[in-house]
């Protein structure tokens, strides 16, 4: 499985001459059939090909999977015209290599994860879990004079109901320092499920001495990047330290960086005595 939502199979025809093969995806009285290629392997035997984008999206085109799991099987019309079913194997204990991808990852559009896995029995599977509420973000764009942090709400239903009529809009924003939960308000702009907001440079860097790392919240949510299936986001991600020349003249030095876990988060210090 790719990037939660391309299944690629190929497997060993379970008979030598088949007049077609398709692909059974199945769950309860709920069922999908892709068409299975007829190839030839290396070794010049049958083998059946098939690379199939799964949705879970309201409205997409089938096969759109749900929550659950959903079994795999695959259904042959043999030479003498016999139509069989045949189970799907996976085997177990097998590590993929360490790479800069993670093995698993969960659209990065719907937060859902789609992933083959290996049910008691020994047939494979696969898993649709939905994603939980969360804020993303987008992008954050460093300029001399502050910093811009753009993002979104995936799977925010819950979000929505717990702000009321008023929806998204509702939801305020804040930067929570590390260790003593100080709080500093943020600004929200919103645009649909999407948002953006400067950095409360002034309040965050004027809030006490010394240099301290704030993590930033969307309504409950924390705000951060794990939709994605990038492995190391500290060493794919680097960001470089930036020096920020704010209103009235102070000089913040601040360092917009995610995290091993995917927060954002941003580490400032007030460096106005040092330059002067």
């Amino acid at each position: 499985m790719r990037d939660s939502r391309t299944l690629n199979l190929a497997l060993v025809a379970p008979e030598p001459a088949l007049r077609g093969a398709e692909l059974l995806i199945s769950r309860g009285v709920r069922r999908f059939r892709v068409p299975l290629v007829v190839e030839r392997d290396s070794d010049g035997g049958p083998l059946l090909t098939a690379t199939v984008t799964l949705r879970d999206a309201p409205g997409a085109a089938d096969p759109r999977l749900t929550e659950g799991v959903w079994r795999l099987s695959v259904v042959t019309t043999g030479g003498d015209g016999r139509v069989r079913r045949w189970g799907l194997g996976l085997v177990g204990g097998v590590v993929p290599a360490p790479g800069p991808t993670a093995p698993h990852a969960p659209n990065p559009r719907t937060g859902t994860l789609m992933r083959v896995v290996r049910c008691r029995s020994g047939r494979a599977a696969v898993q649709v879990t939905r994603s939980r509420p969360r804020a993303e973000v987008v992008r954050f764009v460093p300029r001399g004079d502050g910093i811009t942090v753009y993002g979104r709400v995936v799977a925010g239903a819950g979000e929505r109901d717990r702000a009321g009529r008023k929806g998204l809009t509702a939801l305020t924003g804040r930067a929570v320092r590390r260790r003593d939960g100080v709080l500093a308000p943020v600004e929200l702009a919103w645009d649909g499920d999407g948002f953006s907001f400067a950095l409360p440079l002034d309040a965050m860097s004027g809030a006490g001495p010394g240099q301290w790392v704030w993590d930033f919240h969307v309504g409950e949510l924390p705000l951060g990047r794990r939709l994605t299936d990038v492995a190391d986001l500290p060493s794919a991600f680097p960001t470089p330290f930036r020096l920020v020349a704010l209103p009235g003249g102070r000089l913040v030095r601040a360092h917009p960086h995610f995290t091993a876990s995917g927060a954002f988060a941003v580490t400032c210090l007030d460096i106005t005595k040092e330059t002067s």
